[in-house]
């Protein structure tokens, strides 16, 4: 059986960081929450974890809105 070569990872440069649809201040908040510079991947993931489309970050202005106290309980769907 053939032995396989680790895939060289594209090193994550501003441009790569941009096409990934992070903002320059996204991504020093990533690499302040793990302490280092995020691998290709890792990029990858947090991008797709705060996409503008499926993300608490662009939600979270909104859900700021509903009621928060004890006597509004959530309402059931339907």
């Amino acid at each position: 059986m053939a032995s396989k070569k680790p895939v060289k990872q594209p090193t994550v440069t501003p441009a790569l960081v941009e096409a990934h649809g992070l903002k320059p201040d996204e991504y020093e908040r990533i690499r302040a929450l793990i302490s280092r510079t995020p691998s290709f991947t890792e990029l990858g993931i947090f991008s797709a974890m705060w996409n503008e489309h499926c993300s608490y970050k662009s939600s979270k202005v909104h859900l700021r809105t509903l009621p928060t106290c004890e006597r509004c309980p959530p309402r059931r769907p339907g």
